[in-house]
């Protein structure tokens, strides 16, 4: 059996808002979360749209403060940002005056890693990204799906024990996307490394997951957590793989619908 890399315990995060003329309220965004995620498991997390998901994994990244419940990695609390960890947003967060080497070389540096070794992990990371030759080049010059290559080579050339991705093909056209689900497989599958991704696609969810945590509408706790039992490479148009995306589907749906029972009864 696998070790536990990440532990998630009752966590607990509230919002406090600026109503304006010194009134504030309360928004709890999520609410006893429990997840744990084993050493070189690929997990991604889905649910209804604004139910938490990226809460959760900015809590996770140490840029969100928790308001209770506890997360560990490697048994170690997660209690602000680290190394330990590296982060991939949808949004392409590259420095756009370092060119990609310098970009990829940032972490590097911050984890005190000798200038001497640099060379050979950034040449290491751009092959596995497929961007040899744009080392010397600047961000605005890359295309949208070229730069988030640029973030997770950024993201891994450290070495963290865990990457953290939020949404990260969210904003790219459908093909740039479905070459980046693959390139991440191909990725996950040469390092083993632990990865936890939040989605709004099913689809994604299907095709990249060891386990998909389904979380309920806000304030969020953890649905259900389904294994997806299929060999790889996945073939989207598969029946094994449409009977998942089908199962996904009718368990978000049913949790739009429990809530918006649940509203209507309070209302009658």
């Amino acid at each position: 059996m696998s070790q536990l890399k990440l532990i998630v315990r009752n966590l607990h995060k509230v919002f406090q808002v600026d109503e304006g003329f010194g009134r504030f309220s309360s928004i709890t965004a999520i609410d006893n979360v429990n997840l744990e995620v084993s050493e070189g498991e690929l997990v991604t997390i889905i649910g209804p749209s604004g139910c938490g998901k990226s809460t959760l994994l900015m809590i996770l990244a140490g840029l969100y403060d928790k308001s209770s419940g506890e997360a560990l990695l490697d048994g170690t609390p997660i209690n602000g940002p680290g190394l330990d960890r590296g982060v991939v947003f949808q949004e392409f967060a590259l420095f756009p005056w370092l060119t990609v080497r310098n970009n990829i070389c940032f972490g590097l540096k911050m984890k005190g890693i000798p200038p001497s070794e640099h060379n050979q992990i950034v040449k290491h990371y751009l092959k596995m990204v497929k961007l040899e030759e744009f080392e010397n080049i600047f961000p605005h010059r890359l295309s949208g799906g070229m730069k988030q290559r640029v973030g997770i080579a950024r993201a891994l050339a450290y070495s963290p024990k865990l990457l953290l991705m939020d949404e990260p093909f969210g904003a790219l056209d459908a093909q740039t996307r479905t070459s980046l689900q693959q390139m991440l497989v191909d990725i996950w599958t040469e390092t083993r490394k632990t990865i936890l991704f939040v989605t709004h696609s099913v689809r994604e969810a299907v095709f990249l997951s060891d386990r998909v945590v389904v979380l309920s509408r806000r304030p969020s706790r953890v649905r259900t957590v389904l294994e997806v039992k299929l060999p790889r490479p996945r073939q989207r148009l598969s029946q094994p793989f449409l009977r998942y995306e089908e199962e996904l589907e009718e368990l978000i749906a049913r949790e739009l619908d429990e809530k918006s029972g649940a509203r209507g009864a309070q209302t009658a």
